[in-house]
Order: structure tokens, then sequence, then C-alpha cells
């Protein structure tokens, strides 16, 4: 069972997203759920969306995730690892800039310049063991305030949150 609910935060003045939920599973079992490409690609995305994953898991190695909507439309991602430590962290890179033009738009309605080139940001997991259970931390850096603004108002935290209901999922058939 997990924490169903998952918490997110966003403040006033830091350019920073925060969602979190505790899994009755180990740590080691939640990293690997994160760092195989075989058990993303069954829970990265929103429901309703697939998902193709390429890992080259080492600090400097690059990562690419396609998720694919309903409607077969494409969203990759990519980005670099920049720091791995079993079973407690992650830091990598993320860049959307291959994703399509009308989900640009779609942030960029929501920012002050609506020409704005999505800068990369940088995403931190943590992994805390509490009595045997895996408390998870996903933390978004984004460029500014406004950036993380926008990607809230698409659906950031709608979009986290039914991906960390897959990944609970996973987890419990694992």
């Amino acid at each position: 069972m997990t924490n169903q609910n998952p918490s997110s935060t966003a403040t006033a003045t830091e350019p920073i997203f925060e969602i979190e939920r505790t899994f009755n599973a180990s740590r080691e079992l939640v990293f690997d759920a994160w760092t195989d490409p075989l058990h993303l690609s069954n829970w990265w995305g929103p429901k309703c969306f697939a998902c193709r994953c390429e890992v080259d898991l080492k600090v400097g190695g690059k990562y690419r995730f396609t998720m694919v909507g309903p409607d077969g439309v494409e969203y990759p991602m990519r980005g670099v690892y920049r720091e791995i430590v079993r079973p407690e962290r992650l830091v990598m890179t993320i860049n959307v800039e291959d994703h399509p033009a009308e989900w640009h738009q779609a942030i960029c309605a929501n920012l002050p310049d609506k020409n704005t080139k999505l800068k990369e940001q940088v995403m931190t997991v943590t992994f805390e063991d509490v009595n045997g259970k895996t408390h998870m931390k996903v933390q978004t850096r984004f460029e500014n305030v406004a950036e993380r603004d926008a990607f809230v108002k698409i659906g950031m935290t709608e979009g986290w949150s039914q991906s960390l209901d897959k990944l609970a999922e996973l987890i419990a058939k694992m």
C-alpha cells in the first residue's frame, strides 16, 4: 500500500516544484523502478500515456524518454545523469525542447514573454528509508518561478500524481 495522495509544493519565491509520496517498499526497489528502462516504461507519464525509455545509468550518461499520448502524439524528453547514489539519490537534467510545438505554445501562453525558449531543468529524486518504507521526494528546479508556474498551470501536479499512481501499481507487482 502507498500513500495515494502525494503532496506537492511550490513556493512563491523559489523556482522549485516538489512532489512526495511514501511507498510500502524498500528504497532499492523504488530506486530500481526509477533506473531500469523496463520499469520506467511502465510508469513514466500520465495515465493513458505509454513511454519508451533509453537509459545509460552512469554519471554523465544520457537518457531519453518518449511519452506517447492516447492520440499518438509523442513528447520526447532527454537529459544527463549528474549524480547517482544508489539507493539514495538521483540528479538529472531535463530537456523538453523536442516536445511538440503545440505543447510549447501552451506553456509559453502562461509566460510573460510568449517567445521564451524553455531552459533545462534539474530534477533531484531522494529515497529515504522510513521504517522499511520509502519516502520519495521529486524536486524539479526551473530557471525561474514563471516557468515553474507555467508548467503547473498546464498540469504538472496532475501529471506527476498520475505517474506516481502508476509507479505505486508497478511496485505492488514487483
